[in-house]
């Protein structure tokens, strides 16, 4: 072969070579993009404080990222949510704590055209926490009785009554473990900006009138007779969180009777393998319950409300801070290793007043606390 023949050959390899390069990265973008999908966009959410420490769980964060449904949550209070609605300006979705929150933004969200769906993944009861030597004297004066060991039964009727009478503690028979002079109250957090202390408004106005307000003037007349139960505590936390720390650091001096949701009792237990010396739980009979309602404004919005409430590994999870689900059993297996004692089945519970009388009394006791 001659010099002008191999030197045709030669670029016709080197050709044929350029072409096929050209060629395979020509098409490695559409490859890559086929095999590795660009990271979702985070879906834009207002949560309560009762559900902060769920949606930081590490777990978490890696179930949502699995199903592209990653979120990015500020915390805000539950009542402050339903002046967020706005169209074109609103998150995907909103987690308030309780029924009568979620309500407030559902109904913005009708005046303002925005289409919303709820779900409720999981709940707590509201209860009290105490220590046994206070819960002993409770017994000892007709006020609770023992349901298991560790775990009270209270008649709310007959201790908001007691509150209402402002008893002291020294007052009550066979008071010699807490003779005291300070007056037998529930500690709570401020009604004007906690939905914790608005349930215990709503429980209290419930045992007053033998059941669930259910008009203006019977709502406005309770209120003003509950509103001391509030005014004579003094100083209260804004967050339930801060009542609950009251409760485990300071003790029995200082918070005797706690208004907490449960799952800050059993999350805590199941965090630290169990719970401090004399911790008892008081269930208020009738109690009532605090559902977490996940309230969806977009599409990718509503796949994560059913991702909450149906996904076994986010129950799980849920569980793990103190949360009850539809799964009593499941619940009651959890928190047996820690040995803190529940009431797993909830055989007395009340609803709420509606959302406009829950206003009504709310503003009340504002006014009272006012003076």
């Amino acid at each position: 072969m001659n010099k002008t023949a191999r030197l045709l050959v030669t670029l016709a390899l080197l050709g044929g070579f350029g072409g096929a390069l050209w060629f395979s990265l020509r098409g490695a973008p559409a490859q890559l993009a086929a095999t590795e999908p660009a990271a979702a966009t985070a879906l834009t959410g207002l949560i309560a404080v009762d559900v902060e420490d769920f949606f930081r769980n590490p777990r978490v964060v890696q179930v949502l990222a699995d199903h592209r449904l990653p979120v990015q949550v500020t915390r805000i209070g539950s009542r402050d949510m339903a002046a967020r609605v706005a169209p074109g300006a609103s998150p995907d979705f909103f987690f308030p704590s309780g029924v009568v929150a979620a309500t407030q933004v559902t109904e913005a969200g009708r005046k303002a055209g925005i289409a919303t769906a709820s779900y409720s993944p999981f709940h707590t009861p509201l209860v009290i926490a105490s220590w046994e030597p206070i819960a002993r004297i409770l017994v000892d004066n007709g006020i609770a009785r023992p349901l298991q060991p560790q775990v009270y039964g209270v008649d709310m009727d007959k201790l908001t009554q007691l509150m209402l009478a402002r008893k002291r503690w020294k007052d009550l028979k066979h008071a010699a473990a807490y003779d005291v002079s300070r007056s037998v109250l529930v500690s709570t957090t401020d009604v004007r900006r906690s939905n914790s202390a608005a349930m215990f408004l709503a429980l209290a106005s419930s045992a007053l009138n033998g059941e669930t307000v259910s008009d203006r003037d019977t709502a406005r007349r309770t209120a003003l007779r509950l509103a001391e139960l509030f005014k004579r505590q003094g100083y209260q936390e804004n967050y339930v969180n801060g009542n609950f720390e009251d409760y485990v650091s300071q003790g029995i001096g200082k918070t005797p009777l706690a208004w907490i949701y449960e799952n800050q009792i059993v999350g805590h237990a199941l965090a630290k393998g169990g719970i401090g010396g004399g911790m008892v739980l008081l269930y208020p009979q009738p109690t009532i319950t605090n559902k977490l309602v996940f309230v969806a404004t977009s599409e990718r919005a509503k796949a994560l409300g059913a991702l909450l409430s149906n996904d076994a590994e986010l129950q799980g999870i849920a569980l793990q801070h103190g949360f009850r689900i539809a799964d009593a059993d499941r619940f009651a297996k959890a928190v047996q290793p820690t040995g803190l004692a529940v009431e797993t089945r909830l055989t007395q519970v009340v609803d709420p007043p509606s959302f406009e009388l829950m206003a009504e009394m709310i503003d009340v006791v504002t006014k009272e606390m006012g003076q």
